[in-house]
């Protein structure tokens, strides 16, 4: 095909006459001067408009080159039709110069589509809830067959052959496309599951451990996620593996507007007992305590008159105040009173399995902020006040003897 054009273009200069070649030469001329004005003047005046202009979509229409790229179609339409109005121009060299400036025009106006999806994912994002259903690899993927479908016709226009020729071989050569784009067509199925179940979104919160990803979620494109970590860093996961590894989403936490406290307190066994009589009224006076244990001890005193009997000192027959319910019944109250708790949220503290290091009473409570450092410092709050105030009602914390324990042992020895 190369011989053909470099034979035909020798034999155009060898056979012109100069009407030809000054006609040719003014087309040329007239189609460079075209681009230069376009170039120098008319997108200089459209960056004019948008420095004057307050409206976003314009802004988004130039940023993406949109008029830019579509202006440039106008010298090449000019040389395009201009071209049969050259007199004597050989035939083979006339239909070269038609096919190229064919192809040119293909490419421009796949670069002009390009362009225009760009716009349309600006302008979408720009929507309040665009961030739920992103687009962006719907747009990556219509770019791909806007230029896979460029390269065929511009490959049909410069061999001056039916583009269906060319596209009628493709299922010939099928496997290896499926083989070339398999990631690309693995990840297209999983990003429109992703989307229309709405799994992820730009923002979200997401753990995935298999890929070290532990951070928010700043991308979402055809063939990759890329989550920023708390630490700064960036991790980029192919979008089909969403499908084929678990990964926890925050979401619903910060929809709820509350993040969970789940921690245990782990009591030691040997500290649970009944509280004495001066305990009790010690305690009665305590704010968060004071109608708990008023109503707790009529109940109490009413059940034992009716079922002591005529052993009133057998203990196992009686009802009594613990320690440790006691102290339960000032947890919740205390978490019901904080003000960072969040109080539609479901509050619990409640006992678990005797462990070889303690009882475990754990604390189920929900703040009412989702930021990190807000609720790291709420739920530090609540553990220091507890921890504080368990020897007030004689409970101590498990704790393994250390080095000081061995030390007030030998003392009193």
């Amino acid at each position: 095909m190369l011989t053909d054009i470099l034979q035909a273009i020798h034999g155009w200069l060898t056979s012109v006459e100069g009407e030809t070649i000054t006609a040719f030469t003014i087309l040329l001329t007239l189609s460079t001067t075209v681009h230069i004005i376009i170039r120098v003047w008319v997108i200089r005046l459209l960056h004019k408009l948008d420095e004057n202009t307050a409206s976003e979509w314009y802004a988004e229409i130039i940023k993406a080159k949109l008029p830019q790229r579509a202006l440039m179609m106008v010298p090449l339409i000019f040389l395009y039709l201009g071209i049969d109005f050259v007199p004597g121009l050989n035939e083979a060299f006339e239909g070269f110069v038609t096919r190229l400036t064919a192809s040119l025009m293909i490419l421009v106006a796949a670069r002009v589509i390009d362009a225009l999806l760009s716009s349309v994912h600006a302008i979408y994002r720009m929507m309040p809830k665009a961030d739920q259903r992103p687009i962006k690899s719907y747009i990556q993927l219509g770019k791909l067959i806007v230029y896979i479908f460029a390269l065929i016709f511009i490959i049909a226009s410069l061999s001056d052959q039916s583009p269906w020729y060319f596209l009628s071989g493709i299922g010939a050569i099928m496997a290896i496309l499926l083989l070339v784009f398999r990631d690309t067509l693995l990840s297209l199925v999983a990003s429109v599951q992703l989307t229309n179940n709405d799994l992820i979104r730009i923002g979200d919160w997401i753990e995935m451990p298999n890929f070290g990803a532990d951070g928010d979620v700043v991308d979402i494109s055809l063939n990759t996620v890329r989550v920023q970590n708390f630490d700064k860093t960036f991790t980029v996961i192919p979008t089909h593996k969403f499908l084929d590894h678990s990964f926890r989403n925050w979401r619903g936490m910060s929809e709820a507007g509350g993040r969970r406290i789940m921690r245990s307190l782990h009591i030691d066994l040997s500290s649970i007992r009944f509280l004495n009589y001066k305990e009790i009224q010690q305690l009665r006076k305590t704010h968060l305590l004071g109608s708990y244990i008023e109503g707790k001890m009529e109940e109490i005193m009413a059940y034992n008159e009716k079922h002591l009997g005529d052993n009133p000192s057998v203990l196992t027959n009686a009802r009594w105040l613990t320690n440790l319910g006691t102290f339960r019944a000032y947890v919740i109250e205390y978490l019901k009173r904080h003000p960072r708790s969040k109080k539609d949220l479901l509050m619990l503290v409640r006992q678990l399995e005797p462990t070889g290091h303690g009882l475990p009473l754990q604390i189920y409570v929900f703040t009412n902020t989702t930021a990190w450092a807000e609720y790291e410092a709420i739920q530090a709050d609540i553990f220091d006040h507890l921890l504080s105030i368990l020897p007030e009602f004689g409970l101590r914390v498990y704790q393994q003897p250390t080095g000081e324990d061995f030390k007030m042992l030998s003392r009193r020895g």
